[in-house]
């Protein structure tokens, strides 16, 4: 690209041409890191600590999973140090998901074993030598009003974070659909998530912005990516409404989206969320044909 310059100098009119680099011009992209998350994929490969090195044999160096609370942590710990593989993320304690728990953290009366279990998820989480947590909300219930939640959920917040910030652990709150995946989740919409972190004020407290949900929430995933992104964590991906695989047939166009994190400067982690429609490795070819 060549501009011309007009530069007076007195009398005389001096034509100087300057040649910029197109380079200068263009967006840095930053390489995306895409992390398996062996609790939804490599399903058929067994147990949650199998799946580690089967997650490093298929080439991935970043793993993550939901909830490891039913294996021993020396079990996973072992496993995990065998794959040479980093544990990128892992959700904190649950409650009891046979009774319909999806959190504890917005409940008023379970406040305490809201923060012992938080003890537990830490345990697994330096074991696994972790450095994300996901703090679950809960469903809204009956028994309490939104607001009386929100109040708990915010000051449980603010205790986790400043506890896991301890740690070298940086807690996460994610925005769950409350339409198909989880009805009756309180924090079910980003825009949420974001007016929560603020209310809680701490340096330690981010957004897992999960792609799926958003798209099923709200849509317009290009602005709410750069609008979320000073907000966010870490990114989880998979396609909707059937939460396949990032090429299979649905309303989120991946190739565009990746383009839109790279150009966005986004530097952190991309879980793989997905629920795989047959073997999960005949599946990661949407990795190779989108240039991964």
């Amino acid at each position: 690209m060549t501009t011309l310059l007009v530069c007076k100098i007195g009398k005389h009119l001096i034509l100087n041409k300057l040649k910029l680099s197109f380079s200068s011009y263009t967006t840095v992209k930053m390489p995306l890191k895409f992390a398996a998350n062996v609790s939804m994929l490599f399903q058929e490969n067994g147990t949650l600590d199998k799946r580690y090195k089967v997650a490093e044999n298929a080439g991935f160096k970043y793993v993550e999973c939901t909830f490891p609370y039913d294996i021993p942590i020396e079990t996973l710990q072992s496993a995990k140090e065998s794959a040479n593989v980093e544990q990128v993320l892992v959700n904190g304690w649950p409650g009891d998901m046979t009774k319909g728990d999806v959190g504890i953290s917005a409940l008023p009366d379970r406040i305490e074993e809201f923060r012992e279990k938080l003890e537990t998820s830490i345990k697994y989480a330096n074991a696994l030598n972790c450095k994300r947590m996901h703090i679950m909300a809960a469903r809204v219930t009956d028994k309490f009003t939104t607001k009386q939640m929100e109040a708990v959920y915010i000051e449980n917040l603010k205790y986790a974070a400043d506890r896991l910030q301890k740690e070298g652990i940086l807690a996460l709150i994610e925005a769950v659909n409350s339409r198909i995946s989880v009805p009756g989740y309180l924090m079910d919409h980003p825009q949420k998530a974001v007016e929560i972190i603020e209310k809680v004020n701490h340096p330690n407290l981010k957004m897992q912005l999960d792609l799926f949900h958003v798209q099923i929430m709200d849509g317009n995933l290009t602005g709410n990516i750069k609008k979320y992104l000073p907000y966010t964590g870490h990114i989880q991906i998979a396609q909707v409404p059937k939460r396949g695989e990032p090429d299979t047939e649905g309303e989120i166009n991946y190739p565009y989206v990746f383009k839109v994190l790279e150009e966005s400067g986004y530097d952190g982690y991309i879980g793989l969320e997905y629920i795989p429609a047959g073997k999960t490795l005949d599946g990661l070819k949407w990795m190779k044909i989108m240039g991964f």
